[in-house]
């Protein structure tokens, strides 16, 4: 089964290019199914069809062609329940209004975390040839596909500890505080709920998966990009091709539209340039807005003119480990970065990577862990950490 995930910033028309790419894969004859995890759902209107789409089970738009939109407030109940039921004790015990601890325990960006929780049902369910997925803008996307190696980071360490204290000292604490504390429930719920977000994880970083930008010809769309796929590639996550959408065709007169034709090409030459190695496709300004499952199949027809749009990544993806006689490497793309920012830490059995605002907590496999970090680096876009066998004198051991 192949997944493609589309994400860029708000306005370059993600939404469109996405249902375009669904419904080219289903007149292909496959199986397909798009999905929205954007709290702001299009992907109805794209379709012309604003009244379907929406609630447990998706509704077909066109022969093989599916569409959901997420009702998160059914998924919701499903995976916040019983976190929610606590939180709204807690918040009764202190005198808070019904109303106001209702809406104080919605966690913000749940929709679009629970979107992810409804994808990943459907990957396992074998219904489906091709998950077409529309995300969130970029930064939103990057933070949701940061999310569940940070929850493991706290689950794994910090809900152990907290779960036995909170067991020892239950009786002493309600007493004290005068609020509930957590129940076995509470902490169940929380470990189900990074389980499945670990899986959707796994999920989107596998072979069979890809992230695919979308930009529009424009030196800050092109510089959002090129974050974004940095940021993409620390977490893991594979990007397979480039969509520049909106341009201009060339050829016309009119003095104003040969002015964004020119500036356009600048943009153009450049995003070849910072995406070397991916394909870029460009789909040109339409006449008028794509509306309606033929209409979007037309342009992604156009759009990638011949080329399969969803033929599967090969290389071994942004991670991978190489070994020789004196060591490890370990080799994380980082493109359009420098050494000099990257601040990279050692913390157990634990790589710690931070590039910009986003940090990435990499546990290292056991035959990585036990060597120490002997050097790093940036070359041709990776990042690369050198591993050694261990110091005999810092380790207090004898050399043979």
């Amino acid at each position: 089964m192949r997944i493609v995930l589309f994400t860029g910033k708000g306005g370059v028309g993600k939404s469109t290019v996405a249902a375009g790419t669904a419904a080219l894969a289903a007149a292909g004859g496959l199986r397909t199914l798009v999905i929205s995890t954007d709290a702001a759902h299009s992907l109805a209107d794209a379709y012309g069809a604003a009244a379907t789409g929406r609630g447990a089970e998706p509704t077909e738009v066109a022969p093989g062609l599916f569409l959901q939109q997420v009702d998160a407030q059914l998924r919701f109940e499903q995976s916040w329940a019983d976190i929610q039921r606590y939180l709204l004790s807690v918040l009764d015990a202190v005198g808070m209004d019904p109303v106001a601890a209702e809406e104080m325990t919605v966690i913000p960006g749940a929709e679009e975390v629970l979107a992810l929780l409804e994808l990943r049902q459907h990957a396992r369910s074998g219904r489906w040839d091709v998950i077409v997925v529309d995300c969130a803008p970029t930064a939103e996307t990057l933070r949701l596909l940061a999310l569940p190696e940070a929850l493991g980071w706290y689950l794994e360490r910090l809900l152990p500890i907290q779960r036995r204290l909170v067991k020892a000292l239950r009786p002493v604490l309600n007493r004290a505080a005068g609020v509930p504390m957590p129940g076995d429930a509470v902490f169940d719920a929380i470990t189900r709920l990074h389980g499945e977000l670990d899986d959707v994880h796994a999920l989107l970083s596998g072979a069979d998966a890809s992230v695919r930008l979308v930009l529009t010809p424009e030196q800050v769309v092109l510089a959002e990009a090129r974050r974004a796929y940095t940021s993409l590639c620390l977490f893991g996550y594979r990007v397979d091709g480039v969509v520049a959408n909106r341009v201009f065709p060339d050829g016309d007169s009119d003095p104003w539209r040969a002015g964004w034709v020119a500036a356009q090409a600048d943009v153009l030459r450049e995003v070849a340039q910072s995406f070397g190695g991916l394909p870029v496709w460009t789909s040109e300004y339409q006449p008028a807005e794509p509306v309606g499952v033929a209409a979007l199949t037309a342009l992604a027809t156009d759009l990638y003119d011949g080329a399969d749009p969803l033929a599967v990544p090969t290389g071994d993806g942004p991670f991978r480990v190489t070994r020789g006689e004196s060591g490890a490497v370990v080799h994380l793309a980082l493109p359009f970065v420098t050494r000099a920012e990257v601040d990279l830490a050692r913390n157990g059995d634990e790589l710690v990577m931070t590039v910009g605002s986003y940090r990435r907590l990499m546990t290292l496999p056991p035959g990585l862990a036990r060597l120490r970090v002997a050097g790093a680096g940036v070359v041709e876009g990776e990042l690369r950490v050198r591993f050694a066998e261990p110091d005999p004198v810092a380790t207090g051991k004898e050399s043979r």
